[in-house]
């Protein structure tokens, strides 16, 4: 009976995302469009003009999300091209992130929006992972 008293119930590990503390880490509540499959905690997004959802960020799109806007703050699973509705979820506005921990869409790379991010409160630095 005691043997549960001491058993690993959850772990917490660090993805290395959040860089610094020197800027504050806001977030916003954000509904994704659906149907863009498992997006991962660190994907950069844009938001799409006509709709307001968001999105993965790709600078080869003219639909408005080939702007950065904000970094998704948790794994989301938006479904497949058959999911019915769209996803509320929470994404980071300001801080200091990693930049070797983001995830872009397209052939994007993190130079491609560093000066946009950089506007919005959203700075990036290199951190070693550990």
């Amino acid at each position: 009976m005691a043997e549960n008293l001491y058993s690993k119930i959850e772990e917490v590990r660090s993805d290395n995302l959040i860089a610094d503390s020197i800027v504050p880490v806001l977030v916003k509540g954000i509904t994704l469009e659906k149907g863009q499959g498992v997006l991962k905690r660190g994907t950069v997004l844009g938001i799409v003009t006509a709709t307001g959802l968001a999105k993965v960020v790709d600078s080869s799109k003219t639909d408005g999300t080939e702007n950065a806007d904000c970094i998704l703050a948790d794994d989301v699973d938006t479904g497949d091209g058959s999911a019915t509705t769209d996803f509320p979820a929470q994404a980071y506005i300001s801080g200091c992130f990693n930049r070797n921990a983001l995830i872009f869409g397209g052939t994007d790379t993190v130079e491609k929006h560093e000066t946009r991010l950089r506007e919005l409160g959203i700075f990036l630095k290199d951190n070693i992972a550990y």
